[in-house]
């Protein structure tokens, strides 16, 4: 048998974390087996499903790197399908049509509520002694059965069992013909040979009444995992006030999806004490039956740590590749500058995020009109001129314009000037990047053209003139 997994968002908004890391496990447990992962947009909902959600979600999925093997299937383009299905279940006598109408339902649930009772359909059209025209409005429900139970073995909740009379007869297919998302979940799982079904634990509460609808249609019951939710630091449920919910939405803060994919699939799953988990390692050793059964709380601090790591261990190309998203948001033309790749290689231990590593690197592809009134302040002052205007000197003369022939040009103006390395280093760091703070100053000059930084300091030297004028 091959092991077949599917992840099926309702495209009703973007891609959340809790959905993402579904799919993660979805998408693991089918690598692991050798097995086929099959995406499914879940539109049935027409009224609230928007093409700007379904391409929230492929763009989530693809910046991920979560492929697929099939699809993407949309529901509606099924509705055929299952209504074939429906019209079958009817001439069966295991669905049936009810035109009990709103009013009757709403009064009824409110009887049963006030009785402290479950609020449930009474099964008034069941047996169909009712007398209405063909054409009277009614819906189309699925006959329960009402003895026994429905048992399944979940991978993360164990043994579930539920009485068939705690069950009502949903309703199947609505007054205007649509079938609904029980169903067509069904359907769908059937005729795509899913083998089994990870999803949220919210979905348990569905999981009795697809199964009675498999075993009518004659159809395989796959294996299900039910996870928990994903909880915010305050142990609340996860949502926006929490921050960044939408899985783009940490593309844009300056996240690698590789940080993001290792921190989901920590949250709920682990592998003894180990944190960092390559992609490979992941498939390698994920199981559905080790995933907790607990409520994971999110810890933006992880996640930021795991960031840094990725940003500092992974090649400096495959940073780069998602560093230029950001420079273009930020609004930086990369081709006036080094190599997206150096420029990692140099702030990668500087920096939490892309985000933060685009904005402070900008000086390095484009030249800046006035210094960080700070840093100019406290290091651009007439003492500096003398040693900045040797640096220069230096540097001028220098053919081998590389970090390590840099640091001895200006080691050897600090030697020859008797000072120490912070009155030349300091002053020379805010005339090249116009900020108080950067990387090795040797290693950033490296990054630029020697036209650059001559042009650099010489805008240093005429500020500190001046203000010494001033």
């Amino acid at each position: 048998m091959t092991v077949k997994t599917r992840f099926a968002p309702s495209p009703t908004g973007f891609l959340h974390v809790g959905g993402a890391r579904t799919a993660l496990y979805s998408w693991l447990y089918a690598r692991h087996q050798q097995g086929e992962f099959v995406l499914r947009i879940e539109d049935t909902d027409v009224e609230r499903s928007t093409q700007e959600a379904i391409d929230a979600i492929l763009e989530g999925m693809n910046w991920l790197g979560l492929s697929w093997d099939e699809g993407p299937y949309y529901q509606t383009k099924r509705f055929d399908r299952y209504n074939a299905l429906i019209d079958q279940l009817l001439a069966e006598g295991k669905a049936y049509k009810c035109y009990c109408s709103r009013e009757r339902l709403d009064a009824l649930r409110e009887q049963q509520m006030a009785d402290g009772e479950k609020p449930r359909y009474d099964g008034a059209c069941r047996h169909g002694d009712h007398d209405h025209p063909a054409d009277a409005p009614s819906v189309i429900r699925f006959r329960n059965p009402t003895d026994g139970a429905v048992v399944f073995d979940d991978h993360v909740r164990g043994r579930i069992e539920i009485a068939n009379d705690q069950l009502d007869d949903l309703i199947i297919r609505r007054t205007d013909g649509a079938p609904t998302y029980n169903f067509c979940v069904v359907v769908d799982d059937w005729d795509m040979e899913i083998t089994h079904v990870v999803r949220g634990e919210d979905h348990i509460n569905n999981t009795p009444r697809q199964i009675n609808i498999y075993q009518a249609l004659g159809a395989p019951v796959p294996e299900f995992a039910h996870v928990s939710m994903i909880l915010g630091d305050d142990g609340a449920k996860l949502s926006k006030r929490h921050g960044a919910v939408s899985v783009m939405q940490y593309r844009d803060d300056g996240y690698l999806p590789q940080a993001l994919l290792n921190y989901l699939v920590r949250l709920g799953w682990s592998n003894g004490d180990q944190e960092i988990f390559s992609l490979e390692e992941m498939i390698e050793l994920f199981s559905l039956d080790a995933i907790s059964k607990s409520a994971s709380a999110f810890n933006t601090d992880k996640l930021l740590w795991l960031n840094q790591h990725y940003i500092k261990s992974l090649p400096a190309d495959e940073v780069a590749g998602h560093l230029q998203w950001h420079i273009q948001d930020q609004g930086i033309d990369a081709s006036k500058g080094p190599a997206l790749a150096e420029v990692v290689t140099l702030y990668a231990e500087r920096c939490n995020t892309l985000k933060e590593l685009a904005a402070q690197s900008r000086y390095l592809f484009e030249d800046f009109a006035e210094f960080e009134a700070g840093a100019a302040k406290k290091h651009l002052r007439p003492v500096a001129a003398e040693p900045l205007a040797l640096v220069r000197a230096k540097l001028a003369e220098l053919a081998d314009w590389q970090a390590p022939s840099i640091h001895e040009q200006i080691n050897a103006a600090a030697a020859e000037l008797e000072l120490g390395m912070g009155k030349v280093g300091m002053p020379l760091r805010v005339a090249v990047t116009g900020i108080g703070q950067s990387p090795a100053i040797d290693g950033v000059i490296a990054l630029l053209s020697k036209e650059q930084v001559l042009a650099r300091i010489d805008m240093a030297l005429a500020f500190i003139a001046e203000r010494a004028q001033g």
